[in-house]
């Protein structure tokens, strides 16, 4: 039997595979934890054409991609746009208290630094 892949299905790891290393350094770049935040914010699945990164496409498409892998967002296609949204629930059962305490961090250090975030 052959198995084709479809180019429109992304893969994720599942709960049991998603490693603290690779969320923290998910999480450890600015433009990353920029996405997280926003999702994180809205708490709704948002397009990749939703946020506004000072980075270029391709780049833009890196962060996703390392987000995703790294079991911190899921994506999935409707239609033709590409919906991101955060696997709060997974982080959460499996690394109690993370993303909240990286998220807090994140909001405090912008009040440091005067909301440049």
């Amino acid at each position: 039997m052959t198995t084709t892949t479809n180019a429109r299905v992304l893969e994720h790891p599942t709960r049991d595979q998603i490693r603290l290393e690779e969320v923290l350094h998910a999480l450890a770049d600015s433009v990353r934890l920029r996405i997280v935040r926003d999702m994180a914010r809205e708490s709704t699945e948002l397009s990749c054409s939703y946020f506004d990164l000072p980075v270029t496409k391709s780049t833009t498409t890196h962060h996703f991609r390392v987000l995703r892998e790294s079991g911190v967002i899921q994506q999935m296609y409707r239609g033709t746009a590409k919906l991101n949204c955060l696997r709060r629930s997974d982080l959460d059962a499996l690394f109690p208290g993370l993303l909240d305490s990286v998220l807090a961090a994140a909001d405090a250090q912008d009040g440091r630094e005067g909301g440049a975030g």
